[in-house]
C-alpha cells in the first residue's frame, strides 16, 4: 500500500485513528525474496515454508524487534488460506513447481478479467483468478492482468481496478478469495422506474454498498478495527484515483483559455510556446480542488450580495457519545466509535438534516433566508460542520437584548435547568486552560489562542467590528471540568434549545456586519496548505540566469492536490456514502461569459 500513514496524529491517549497523506497505489513484488533478505507479503506462501509461521511473525516488526502475535493462531489463519482462499492456492501451487524443478522460472499471472459474477455466492475457480507459467515462452497478457516474476528487485503496480487488488492488500476481508470491486458488475434495476444511463456499477457505488451492516452478512469487516479503517481509507483513494485518472487523461476537453490573452503572454516573452498544453488542470467539478473552493466561496458572495450579510455563524461537532451511535454499537459486543467510522458518518449526516430542518424550517434562530454551510473533518477524524445564517429583516439581531435571547455564554441555574447545565458542562466549556491549565492544546507562549478565559460582563456590547462580548456576569455559578473549577468566563456561546436536543457541541456566535463576511467565507471554504517549489539554472555565479532561467515548469495540479491530501476513515465514509461536503441555499449559478473577438484554445 502506498500513501504515508500520519503516525503522529495518534501520539497522545486518544483513540485511533488511520490518516493518509499523497498518492496512494497497490504494489507487487517478486515470488522470491532477494538473496539476503527475508521473505515478505507473498513470499511468505513461496519461501521457506517449513518456517512460514516465524517468518510471518517476523515480517511485522521492526528490526531487533519482535512482535507479540500467538504463533497458533497465526498457523490457523495460514491454515485456513490454504484450505479456502483461491488465491492462496495459486501461490501454494507455485510452491510445489520451484520445488520440482528450480531451473525453469515460474511466473504467476493476475488475471483482470472475470467470466462470470465474482459476488460472494458466486466465488470464482482458481483458474479465473491466476494462471501459473512454467517456463521462458511469450505469456499472453490482458489490459489488467498482472505478469509476478520468480525474481525481480522492483515492485509492480496492482490497477485499483483489478478483481483482486484489494483480497490482496486486506485477505482478513476476503477470506475466499471473491472478488472486490470490478468493472463489469450490472446494475439490478428490478425496482427501477426510471431509465438508467449506466448500466454498470461504479467503484463509489459499490463500496457504499458494502460498507453496510446487514443481518444476513458475515460482520468480519466491521470486527476488525483499524484494519477496517484502513480499508475505508484504501477504498476512498481507489475512487478517487479513478476520477483523477480520467481528468488527466482528458485534459483537452477541460484545459481552455483565451487565444488573446495566451499571445499576450508568449509576446511578453513571460512563457514559451513549448509550455502550451503542458499544464494539467484540475477542474471546479472535482470535489476538494483548489478550483472547487474557490468557485464555492465566489458562490457564497453570490448570496451574500443578495440577502445581505450573515447574522450567525453556527459550528456543530459530532459527539461519539450519542445515543444513536451507542445502539448500533452495541449490536457487535466491544466495539468503540472509532473502529466504525461509517456509522459516525451515517448518524452525523441525520443529525445534520435535522438540524437544518430546525434552522430553515422551524425557525428556531427566526426565519431563514439563505443558508450555506461546510463539512470540515478534525484531526481526529470526527466530522463537523461550520454554518451561515441569513436571517430575514424582522429577524435580525440589532440589540443586545435580540442577542440575549438567542444566544448564551453562562451557566444555568443547576436546580432550575439541570438538564441544561449538564450539558454545558460537557459540551460548551473551553479547555479550561491557561494559568488552570497551561498544557492545554489551546495555548501558545503563555497565552490561550482563542482568548479564554473571557472576561466577565454584566451586560451584551457589540462592538464596532461586528463582533460581539457576550454577557457574562460574575454571578457565583460555578462547575467542575476535568479536575478544575469553572465560571462564567470559560463557557463558549450556544442556544439552549439546540444543545439540549442535539447534546453535542454547538456553538453559536453572531456575525452581522460586512466586515467580517470575507473573512467566515474564506474560512469555510479554504482549500488545504500548499507548498510551492521552483527549479531555476543557476550561473556560475550562484545568480538564477541561463536560458529557461525564467521559466516555471508547467503545473501538475493533480499532483499538488494528491501531495497535500490527508484523509481519515471517518471523512472517507461521508465522501463514499455521496454526502455534500458544501451546502447552499438558494442555489446559485455561475454564468460564461465570451467576450466578442475571443477564441477558445489549450493553455
Amino acid at each position: 500500500m502506498g500513501g504515508r500513514v500520519d503516525s503522529s496524529i495518534n501520539r497522545g491517549n486518544a483513540p485511533y485513528v488511520f490518516r493518509l497523506n499523497g498518492q496512494n497505489h497497490h504494489k507487487i513484488g517478486s515470488l522470491l525474496p532477494p538473496e539476503g533478505q527475508q521473505p515478505r507479503f507473498t513470499q511468505l506462501y513461496i519461501y521457506d515454508t517449513q518456517n512460514e509461521v516465524s517468518n510471518r511473525i517476523n515480517s511485522l516488526g521492526s528490526v531487533g524487534e519482535k512482535p507479540e502475535l500467538d504463533p497458533e493462531i497465526v498457523a490457523g489463519l495460514s491454515k485456513m488460506f490454504d484450505e479456502h482462499n483461491e488465491l492462496a492456492k495459486v501461490f501454494r501451487m507455485a510452491r510445489e513447481r520451484f520445488h520440482e524443478s528450480e531451473l525453469q522460472p515460474v511466473k504467476i499471472r493476475l488475471i483482470g478479467t472475470r467470466a462470470k459474477d465474482g459476488r460472494q455466492y458466486n466465488l470464482p475457480t482458481t483458474s479465473e483468478v491466476a494462471a501459473l507459467i512454467v517456463g521462458t515462452g511469450d505469456t499472453e497478457k490482458g489490459p489488467r492482468d498482472v505478469i509476478i516474476e520468480d525474481k525481480h528487485f522492483g515492485l509492480k503496480r496492482i490497477s485499483e481496478l483489478h478483481p483482486s487488488s484489494m483480497e490482496m492488500q486486506y485477505p482478513l476481508l476476503f477470506s475466499y478469495g471473491e472478488d472486490g470491486y470490478r468493472t463489469e458488475i450490472p446494475h439490478n434495476d428490478a425496482e427501477e422506474t426510471g431509465r438508467r444511463v449506466r448500466t454498470t456499477v461504479t467503484m463509489r457505488e459499490y463500496y457504499a454498498f458494502r460498507f453496510q451492516q446487514r443481518e444476513k452478512e458475515a460482520r468480519t469487516r466491521f470486527q476488525l478495527g483499524r484494519l477496517n479503517q484502513q480499508q475505508v481509507v484504501d477504498a476512498f483513494t481507489c475512487i478517487q484515483e479513478g476520477r483523477l485518472e480520467w481528468v488527466r487523461g482528458n485534459q483537452k476537453k477541460l484545459r481552455k483559455d483565451v487565444l488573446r490573452g495566451l499571445a499576450d503572454v508568449v509576446s511578453r516573452g513571460d512563457t514559451t510556446p513549448a509550455s502550451v498544453g503542458q499544464r494539467v488542470i484540475l477542474p471546479a467539478s472535482f470535489t476538494g480542488s483548489p478550483r472547487f473552493m474557490i468557485q464555492n466561496y465566489h458562490d457564497a458572495l453570490a448570496i451574500c450580495r443578495w440577502a445581505g450579510p450573515p447574522d450567525l455563524f453556527i459550528t456543530m461537532t459530532c459527539n461519539p457519545r450519542w445515543l444513536e451511535v451507542r445502539e448500533f454499537l452495541s449490536l457487535i459486543p466491544g466495539q468503540k466509535p472509532e473502529d466504525r467510522p461509517d456509522i459516525i458518518a451515517r448518524v452525523f449526516k441525520i443529525k445534520l438534516d435535522e438540524l437544518m430542518v430546525d434552522l430553515t424550517k422551524r425557525n428556531i434562530c427566526g426565519r431563514t433566508k439563505a443558508a450555506i454551510y461546510t463539512i470540515e473533518f478534525q484531526k481526529r477524524g470526527l466530522p463537523h460542520v461550520h454554518m451561515l445564517l441569513f436571517l430575514h429583516e424582522p429577524d435580525k439581531l440589532r440589540t443586545a437584548a435580540d442577542i440575549d435571547r438567542l444566544i448564551s455564554a453562562e451557566l444555568p441555574d443547576p436546580e432550575e435547568d439541570p438538564v441544561a447545565f449538564e450539558a454545558i458542562v460537557q459540551y460548551m466549556t473551553h479547555g479550561p486552560c491557561g494559568s488552570l491549565n497551561p498544557k492545554c492544546p489551546c495555548m501558545h507562549d503563555g497565552h490561550c489562542t482563542k482568548y479564554y478565559p473571557k472576561d466577565f460582563n454584566d451586560d451584551t456590547v457589540i462592538g464596532e467590528d461586528g463582533y460581539p462580548a457576550y454577557r457574562r456576569r460574575n454571578n457565583g455559578r460555578i462547575a467542575e471540568k476535568n479536575g478544575h473549577t469553572i465560571d462564567n468566563t470559560f463557557i463558549v456561546p450556544y442556544n439552549v434549545d439546540l444543545l439540549v436536543k442535539y447534546q453535542a457541541h454547538i456553538n453559536v456566535e453572531v456575525c452581522n456586519k460586512y466586515t467580517c463576511t470575507k473573512y467566515l467565507f474564506k474560512y469555510m471554504n479554504k482549500g488545504p496548505d500548499m507548498a510551492l517549489a521552483t527549479v531555476q539554472e543557476v550561473t556560475d555565479n550562484g545568480m538564477p540566469g541561463g536560458q529557461h532561467a525564467n521559466l516555471e515548469p508547467p503545473r501538475d495540479e493533480i499532483k499538488s492536490y494528491l501531495q497535500c491530501r490527508y484523509v481519515s476513515a471517518a471523512e472517507a465514509c461521508w465522501r463514499v456514502f455521496g454526502f455534500p461536503i458544501q451546502y447552499k441555499y438558494p442555489p446559485s449559478s455561475t454564468l460564461k461569459l465570451s467576450p466578442r473577438g475571443r477564441t477558445d484554445s489549450d493553455v
